[in-house]
């Protein structure tokens, strides 16, 4: 009798930095929570990808700072996850990989582990759901199984894989891997049969990936476990311990286990894939004009061919450029050569060292805020309140707040005093003085807050109560 294929846990990692769409991908929003015009965010549209019949609820592994942009992008796609396990400190895939494996065989004992990136452009999905169930009798057996691509052109952006030995289901085991060759050697590789991209998506059971890690990176494989053993529930976040992880050496799962092990496997998709990895490979995934132009937002051309042109508000006009990437955010412009754009990545630390504001929106468990405006000694900001919502008891030792309520209504703990606001109606926190707000309405809450003081920062804040249990 044919064994019955075991439920999927699809893990989604989201913690990638993606500082190669600066200045769309920021630390505080990076690549992965970027929808780039279109109708659901990169993570959004993985979370829809692995849903259905074959798969458990997923497995999420993020960083703590964006735990609450992760909840709002569950809540979005009306996912209750199995899990959202907090990294502590960044230590690449193995480690997380590792995480989520001892994870998963808690929590859906007998489970596969589809590990799979949060910031991947695909088309034709239901060709991958149709390879990850013909993989799953390799990994049932013990495969660590990849999914590889075929190859468009000699892109040195990613790495390949040389396929060896039909296994069985299509799956063949890995002959090599060969890691971002040049283009010479990308051409090379493309002249024989049985290449593919390597997608980074891949599916074993956790059982035999934790077993191969303890072989060729032991310390990665101890430290994960301890700091699941380790790790305490928080809201509804998994917080990994963060001594154990922090211990774990740092690396790629490709480099520390599936290079080395005899249990890879590899199976082709006849998908169309990109990693969104740059804007050049942005650029080969949208919809062009006549002239192999691709825009978005307010933009205006004469005489522009070749060229990727976004902007998330200014309008940007272009005349007689060739080739280019330029993109225009509220607060940062880049311009570069559509055949440099892997480059942008270098700008990361000098961008890092220059004053700027961060207006993307920042989420909390009670809504969100954007900041509009900051000076010196002043800052206004947008909040959002969601219904049932409420900030901490509080109090700043540094700044004065000022709340106008747009919309909704508002009750407000002001020293001694409670009292309600409506729409149009406003209110002035003192320095010092113990604070919290609170939706008292049945729909958002959106107020504006002017704050004032010699310090801004947000780690100004005394909290006194909090119903999220946040210290």
């Amino acid at each position: 009798m044919k064994k019955a294929i075991p439920a999927i846990v699809p893990v989604v990692l989201s913690g990638g930095a993606g500082t190669r769409l600066w200045p769309l991908s920021i630390p505080e929003r990076p690549k992965q929570f970027l929808d780039l015009g279109r109708a659901r965010t990169f993570f959004h549209e993985t979370l829809v990808r692995v849903s259905g019949p074959g798969f458990r609820a997923p497995l999420v592994i993020c960083n703590d700072e964006h735990r609450f942009l992760v909840a709002e992008q569950l809540r979005a796609a009306g996912v209750k996850p199995l899990a959202v396990a907090l990294e502590p400190v960044p230590r690449n895939t193995a480690a997380a990989a590792a995480a989520a494996a001892v994870l998963a065989a808690k929590l859906a004992p007998g489970a596969l582990v589809l590990l799979l990136p949060s910031d991947h452009v695909i088309g034709k999905p239901a060709r991958l759901r149709q390879a990850i169930t013909a993989a799953a009798p390799a990994a049932l057996k013990g495969a660590l199984v990849t999914f590889g691509i075929k190859p468009t052109g000699p892109h040195t952006g990613y790495g390949y894989i040389e396929a060896g030995r039909k296994i069985s289901g299509g799956v063949r085991a890995v002959g090599r891997f060969v890691e971002k060759p040049d283009k010479k050697r990308a051409q090379a590789l493309l002249k024989k049969d049985g290449v593919f991209w390597n997608a980074g998506i891949f599916l074993f059971s956790p059982k035999a990936y934790l077993a191969e890690l303890a072989r060729f990176a032991p310390k990665v494989a101890a430290a994960a476990e301890m700091a699941v053993k380790k790790g305490e529930r928080d809201l509804d976040f998994f917080r990994l311990d963060h001594k154990s992880f922090a211990a774990a050496p740092s690396g790629p799962i490709d480099t520390l286990v599936m290079e080395k092990t005899a249990k890879a496997a590899v199976i082709p998709v006849a998908m169309d894939w990109s990693d969104a990895g740059s804007w050049a490979s942005l650029h080969a995934t949208e919809a062009k004009d006549g002239r192999g132009n691709a825009v978005r937002g307010p933009v205006a051309l004469h005489d522009v061919s070749g060229s990727l042109l976004f902007s998330e508000g200014p309008i940007l006009g272009a005349v007689g450029v060739r080739d280019l990437v330029v993109v225009a955010t509220e607060d940062a412009v880049l311009v570069a050569p559509r055949d440099r754009a892997e480059e942008v990545r270098a700008l990361a630390a000098p961008v890092a060292g220059l004053a700027r504001i961060s207006r993307a929106t920042v989420h909390r468990p009670w809504g969100s805020y954007r900041t509009l405006k900051m000076a010196e000694n002043f800052q206004v900001k947008q909040i959002t309140v969601k219904p049932g919502g409420a900030l901490s008891l509080q109090y700043h030792r540094r700044r004065a707040e000022h709340w106008v309520v747009v919309s909704g209504s508002a009750r407000v703990v002001r020293g001694k005093e409670i009292f309600i606001l409506e729409e149009n109606q406003s209110t002035y926190i003192p320095v010092g003085t113990k604070h919290r707000l609170e939706n008292a309405g049945r729909g958002p809450l959106h107020l504006i807050e002017v704050q004032s003081g010699d310090y801004l920062g947000e780690d100004d804040i005394v909290r006194l109560e909090d119903i999220y249990g946040r210290k």
